[in-house]
């Protein structure tokens, strides 16, 4: 199992999402983060200078299976893409284990509904 965080522009947000569904992907969470990169952006209003280089960003973060990986990948890395500098990153690590706390499921199995054929 694989755990996959992304950060991401926020107005690519719902492309994402799409893509990740279309790739069966429908668990995963995602919070509003700020972020600061290389960019030094400033404003100056009535004489004082504020620094506005802060930007609005997604993060998401979900579990998948091995086999799932790649594909999750690849609809984030194509959904996400705009060709400009700050399109977003992607973290992939290992999970060493995962258990669902109504069943007791483990593993593979705890990442879904049996009835479904991830």
């Amino acid at each position: 199992m694989k755990k996959i965080e992304a950060i991401i522009r926020k107005s690519r947000f719902q492309e994402v999402q799409e893509a990740l569904h279309d790739a069966d992907i429908n668990f995963l969470s995602w919070w509003d983060v700020k972020g600061k990169g290389d960019a030094k952006q400033g404003l100056i209003f009535r004489g004082v200078a504020y620094d506005i280089s802060a930007i609005d960003r997604i993060f998401i973060s979900f579990v998948v299976r091995d086999k799932n990986l790649e594909k999750s990948i690849e609809a984030i890395q194509k959904s996400a893409y705009t060709g400009e500098s700050g399109d977003g990153r992607i973290f992939i690590s290992s999970v060493e284990q995962s258990i669902r706390i109504r069943t007791g499921d483990r593993d593979d199995e705890s990442l879904y509904n049996e009835s479904e054929e991830m």
